[in-house]
């Protein structure tokens, strides 16, 4: 749009937005996931951390098919907010010298990558129903499954299969 106006004018126009957010957002995360899984060295860690890479990939593909059922190209938009969870990951992990302590901190910066996205899914899942895009729901529901499951895993992770307490000693 033009300099004097706005380029979100309608609830519609925000959904999209939105859209545009989180499909920038998966595709980082694919870029930032292969070094968090060549950092861990815990088994289960990095275990998860490839299937949840694979789990991403078909997020963006399901966000393929939101854009195409809203008759819309795929494309995204800068996400500082993403940005910034990959850079404060990347920097944290740059300072940790003891493998142990970084298996933590990998998970810790993994689960403000879900918690973002779980709230960005939960709000593109109200946002749609409200304005009566039922055909997407479908497709955003599963993706924000996919990250809670995730963020389950990795809290399993750290704390049954012992990541946490073998950084604490």
């Amino acid at each position: 749009m033009g300099l004097l106006s706005k380029d979100i004018q309608s609830m519609d126009d925000l959904l999209l937005h939105g859209l545009h957010d989180i499909y920038y957002a998966e595709q980082e995360i694919t870029k930032a996931l292969p070094k968090m899984i060549d950092q861990a060295t815990n088994r289960d860690l990095s275990q998860g951390l490839k299937n949840h890479l694979e789990e991403t990939r078909k997020q963006i593909e399901r966000l393929d098919q939101v854009f195409k059922k809203l008759g819309k190209t795929p494309q995204s938009t800068d996400c500082p907010a993403i940005d910034g969870l990959i850079k404060e990951a990347d920097k944290t992990a740059g300072e940790v010298e003891d493998k142990s302590v970084l298996d933590a901190a990998i998970i810790a910066s993994a689960q403000a990558v879900e918690h973002y996205e779980i709230a960005r899914y939960g709000t593109l899942i109200a946002w749609a129903e409200e304005l009566g895009h039922d055909d997407i729901v479908r497709f955003l529901n599963t993706n924000l499954n996919e990250e809670k499951a995730a963020n389950t895993k990795l809290n399993t992770v750290a704390l049954r299969k012992g990541v946490n307490r073998k950084a604490a000693s």
